[in-house]
């Protein structure tokens, strides 16, 4: 699937739901990322390991974003139906597994590279959606916050990368019968 196409897709539907849930609205982002991960799924070669990474992504990513509004460190936007890790971010887990395998296809073998990624980017993230829409605040002092997600996605990111890149290699000497194939 065209790299682009999908980094433009994911984008989008990251804005619709931060953008939504700044402005206390929880649908925009549902509603978006369920149509971006329908079509990334309809789309995709690699149907069982995305899929596989849907369900690890959404139990790291609730507990994840759970600890941390229950530890203090942020407060949700438009937190329906569970203030602690409302449905917008909840699909944004979603929406961000159903590109590991496009986007990230660098990042599979290595997992120091995948963890510096995620230390970077996942806290960046969070803090566009903070100063820019207001979706999530990071309580003072900021600092203590992004601490703390720059350790979740420096675990995050390398759990998903390897998962990926093992779903991959399983099924790439998989017998084509296996693989959907037929001779």
């Amino acid at each position: 699937m065209n790299f682009w196409l999908v980094f433009i897709a994911y984008e989008a539907a990251w804005c619709a739901a931060v953008i939504g849930a700044g402005a206390g609205h929880v649908w925009p982002g549902v509603v978006a990322i369920a149509f971006f991960a329908a079509w990334r799924l309809l789309a995709s070669r690699q149907r069982a390991v995305e899929t596989r990474l849907v369900f690890v992504a959404l139990l790291l990513g609730v507990v994840f974003d759970a600890v941390l509004a229950a530890a203090g460190f942020v407060d949700y936007a438009a937190a329906w139906p569970w203030p602690l890790a409302p449905a917008w971010l909840t699909a944004l887990w979603v929406a961000f597994a159903l590109t590991i395998v496009p986007l990230f296809g660098y990042l599979h073998g290595r997992p120091w590279m995948a963890a510096l990624f995620g230390a970077i980017g996942g806290p960046l993230a969070y803090l566009g959606a903070a100063r820019g829409w207001q979706a999530v605040t990071l309580v003072a002092p900021s600092w203590h916050a992004l601490a703390a997600l720059a350790v979740g996605w420096a675990v995050a990111m390398p759990v998903l990368c390897t998962l990926a890149r093992r779903g991959l290699q399983a099924r790439s000497v998989a017998p084509a019968f296996v693989q959907g194939s037929v001779p």
